[in-house]
């Protein structure tokens, strides 16, 4: 199972109650926020652009590695991981867009929207085309370690 979670380090930022955040593996993505808890915020919408803007580059997401008690698990919001589950699946299966138009019953007009990492995309439409991928989306429920 593909999960898309990265350790991050928090540190303080230059100003008082700043925390800035920064992925060991994923080192586009850095942010910072006013205290811990919008800084979690902040890291997870990072998080998502930098490894959206990794598979619009052609380049494949960065393995999970970093290890250590500084660093804390962030998750990519919900509906970043279906997209990033089905630019992942579509590069895989090597497929046209044409096809998977056809396995989910849209035009190529509307996959390419699917398969645009900036477009913003319904679940029900991501559930979908990973189907037709040979994929199924898993959520998942897990303790927030900030609270």
């Amino acid at each position: 199972m593909r999960s898309y979670v990265y350790r991050a380090l928090f540190e303080p930022g230059d100003r008082r109650g700043n925390v800035v955040v920064s992925f060991p593996d994923v080192p586009e993505a850095i942010t910072q926020g006013r205290g811990e808890a919008d800084a979690r915020m902040m890291a997870e919408e990072a998080l998502g652009l930098a490894l959206l803007s990794y598979l619009e580059r052609g380049k494949p997401l960065p393995k999970p590695r970093a290890k250590g008690r500084e660093v804390v698990d962030i998750a990519v919001a919900p509906d970043v991981a279906a997209k990033l589950a089905v630019l992942e699946a579509f590069a895989a299966a090597g497929i046209s867009k044409s096809e998977l138009g056809r396995r989910i019953g849209k035009d190529e007009k509307e996959v390419r929207r699917i398969l645009d990492p900036r477009h913003p995309t319904k679940l029900s439409t991501l559930t979908a085309a990973l189907r037709a991928l040979g994929k199924r989306l898993v959520v998942g429920v897990m303790e927030d370690e900030a609270a």
